[in-house]
C-alpha cells in the first residue's frame, strides 16, 4: 500500500515563497505524480504534475511561471517549490500519485492527508 506525507505548509506573506515535500513509501507501481489544491468551498484543482523520469511537467495556468515541481526518485520525493505566492494560492495542498485519467483530473490512485498553505495580503 502506498502511503503520501505532505509537508512544509504554513502561513507566508503575499510574494513570498514555500516549499512543499510529499514523501512516498510502499511498493506500487508508478508513472506520475501531481500537486491538487482546495480551497473552502470549492473544488480540488489541479496545480502541477511530472513524470517520475522528470522528463514532462505539467502545470495550471494559476501555476505556471511562479511554481516549479520536481522529483527525487532517490528520495521517493515530489516538491513543490511556490514563488510570488498570492492570497488565492490559499488552499489545502495534496499530492497524489499514479493518475488513473488524466494529469490535471483529480482521478488519482493514492492521496496524501494535505497540507494547509495560507498566504495573507
Amino acid at each position: 500500500q502506498v502511503q503520501l506525507v505532505e509537508s512544509g505548509g504554513g502561513l507566508v506573506q503575499a510574494g513570498g515563497s514555500l516549499t512543499l515535500s510529499c514523501v512516498a513509501s510502499g511498493r506500487a507501481f508508478s508513472f506520475a505524480m501531481g500537486w491538487f489544491r482546495q480551497a473552502p468551498g470549492k473544488e480540488r484543482e489541479f496545480v502541477a504534475a511530472i513524470t517520475y523520469n522528470n522528463q514532462y511537467s505539467h502545470y495550471s495556468d494559476s501555476a505556471r511561471g511562479r511554481f516549479t515541481v520536481s522529483i527525487d526518485n532517490a528520495k521517493n520525493t515530489m516538491y513543490l517549490q511556490m514563488n510570488n505566492l498570492k492570497p488565492e494560492d490559499t488552499a489545502v495542498y495534496y499530492c497524489a500519485q499514479d493518475p488513473l485519467t488524466t494529469y490535471s483530473s483529480p482521478d488519482y490512485r493514492y492521496w496524501g492527508l494535505g497540507t494547509q498553505v495560507t498566504v495573507s495580503s
